[in-house]
């Protein structure tokens, strides 16, 4: 699973995120959010190069418990995870280069 145009469902749990094993990318945000379609092609761009790195859009908002887990105050928000926990985040990425940086921080230490 590699880059995903669509938001994951149904939502995964907090605790199946954290018993994730590898690198993940978790994308916050909502289909109609204009900083989440901005930031898009940046994600596509950036995640299209590591097709290894599983990504799970997952729509945000009132009472979705796996935002609310993450704390998410502002879309679009990338988590990104090594074996289900956080590693680094971004918020509203304005460049492929930033997200780039932070795919690498994720991968394993022997990598």
């Amino acid at each position: 699973m590699a880059f995903s145009r669509l938001p994951t469902t149904p939502e995964p749990t907090p605790e199946a995120i954290s018993a994730m094993r590898g690198p993940a990318v978790l994308e916050f945000g909502t289909t109609w959010c204009g900083h989440c379609i901005a930031a898009q092609p940046l994600v596509e761009a950036a995640l299209t190069a590591r097709p290894d790195v599983p990504h799970l859009r997952v729509e945000d908002g009132r009472g979705r418990r796996l935002g609310r887990a993450y704390r998410v105050k502002l879309w679009p928000t990338l988590v990104f995870l090594r074996d289900g926990e956080e590693v680094v985040r971004l918020v509203r990425p304005t460049a492929t280069s930033a997200i780039s940086e932070a795919l690498a921080a994720i991968d394993p230490p022997d990598a």
